[in-house]
């Protein structure tokens, strides 16, 4: 393989041409005023970048999915103070050509410090109900070695690899600090934000690019944490029904509204709590993504199409 040159130093080539491999993370075919052409976000395991096809962008799009690995001769431009590339020649990367792990996005946190922290906290919690229920998920080998790698989304907040134990982590040491604030119960705060999001590793595949898995797809995390909860309570001889309920109400309404594929709206002081401690964590992370992708002199971040806005970057 070619020498790689990673996206987070494509700024230092503005106005040069360069050559390399990228990971097609997006791929979408739109029209424009001179006729079709292809955007996309090409990314690496140091961050992401748009990218366009003006030529022939009919014929190029078939030429590879996203997913793929492709190899490109692309010009760097900066359009608005983000770095693009214009792409001139492309085609499919065989395997053969690259290493995949230069193309996936991981957690810039030690992932073997945030599992002592998950266990940690995990710990603390005392109900013999709920630390049982937790322990006969996470003591599972397999399981845990899936949570550990799983990404926490597709594309908005902890998209990458160790993206879903650091929001875990990060979303119950929230609901750690909160508890001294408020007159929560303490175990099954902590609970639920450690299960809130436990069926993303069922949710997301990301052997190359995040994706959706089908189940994930159909059924949704929010379910599918509800019904792991409920299979693994059922083993636990008495867990009480009320204790039970409350935990599946934290999980199934964390999202918070329906708008947002919530199943249920908080009805409870946790609920509530963990679904602002949630949408903080997420929604920070998801900016600082933002901001930390974009190149070092750059005054606003790229465009956020979830939340239809730009970020101005404060640098003192």
């Amino acid at each position: 393989m070619e020498q790689h040159i990673d996206i987070k130093d494509l700024h230092l080539l503005v106005g040069k041409e360069m050559t390399g491999y990228y990971l097609v993370a997006e791929k979408e075919l739109r029209e424009g005023k001179q006729g079709n052409y292809l955007r996309m976000k090409l990314q690496d395991k140091s961050g992401s970048s748009s990218a366009n096809i003006w030529n022939n962008a009919d014929q190029e799009a078939q030429g590879f999915d996203e997913g793929d690995i492709i190899k490109i001769k692309a010009n760097v431009i900066s359009y608005k103070g983000q770095v693009q590339l214009t792409i001139t020649k492309v085609r499919f990367a065989d395997a053969s050509e690259y290493n995949i792990e230069d193309f996936l996005s991981r957690s810039n946190k030690d992932p073997d410090l945030m599992a002592a922290a998950f266990f940690a906290l995990v710990d603390k919690v005392e109900n013999q109900y709920l630390n049982k229920l937790l322990k006969l998920i996470f003591e599972d080998k397999e399981f845990f070695a899936k949570f550990y790698q799983a990404p926490a989304a597709k594309s908005w907040h902890h998209s990458y690899l160790h993206g879903l134990i650091e929001h875990t982590v990060s979303v119950a040491t929230i609901c750690d600090f909160v508890s001294t604030q408020y007159p929560v119960n303490y175990d099954l705060l902590i609970t639920g934000a450690i299960l809130h999001d436990v069926a993303k590793v069922m949710e997301y595949s990301s052997k190359t690019k995040i994706d959706f898995t089908d189940i994930g797809r159909l059924i949704g995390h929010l379910s599918l944490s509800d019904q792991l909860v409920c299979e693994t309570a059922a083993k636990i001889n008495g867990f009480p029904e009320v204790l039970l309920i409350n935990l599946r109400h934290l999980i199934l309404s964390h999202h918070g509204e329906y708008e947002k594929a919530s199943v249920r709206l908080p009805q409870t002081l946790e609920a509530v709590v963990l679904h602002l401690a949630d949408n903080m964590d997420a929604q920070t992370v998801g900016v600082l993504q933002l901001v930390e992708s974009a190149p070092p002199n750059a005054d606003w971040t790229e465009f956020d199409r979830l939340n239809n806005r730009y970020y101005k970057i404060y640098r003192p």
